[in-house]
């Protein structure tokens, strides 16, 4: 009889150590994917910045390059305000298409891992 209950104690233990086990292995698992996902994500924040400032600038350059053709530079600020008033409408119109579901399957990939290993 006491060779069950030892055998029985010997079992518990194992389990016990294989569930602490396989929660360090989710903890690590989630560890590792919250950091790929904030990585991604500052790394296009960072891009997304640049090509902010770029855009800027090169709207600045285009107002000004079409102000001089036509003669008044408001009129150049004005055409590129109206590209970019058309821009954002065409945006808001396909914002499910265009921003929210890339973004969402995008996340559900790096945190799920979806996307095919080579």
């Amino acid at each position: 009889m006491e060779k069950v209950f030892a055998k029985a104690e010997e079992l518990a233990g194992n389990l016990k150590n294989y569930v602490n086990a396989r929660i360090d292995e989710v903890k690590f698992e989630a560890a590792e994917k919250t950091s790929a996902l904030l990585a991604n994500l500052l790394a296009g924040l960072i891009v997304s910045l640049i090509f902010l400032f770029f855009i800027g600038f090169a709207s600045v350059a285009i107002a000004i390059c079409l102000g001089n053709w036509i003669g008044h530079l408001w009129a150049g600020y004005l055409c590129v305000a109206v590209f970019y008033l058309l821009a954002g409408i065409i945006v808001w119109i396909g914002r499910e298409k265009l921003i929210r579901l890339p973004i969402m399957n995008s996340l559900i990939r790096q945190l799920f891992g979806t996307h095919e290993e080579d």
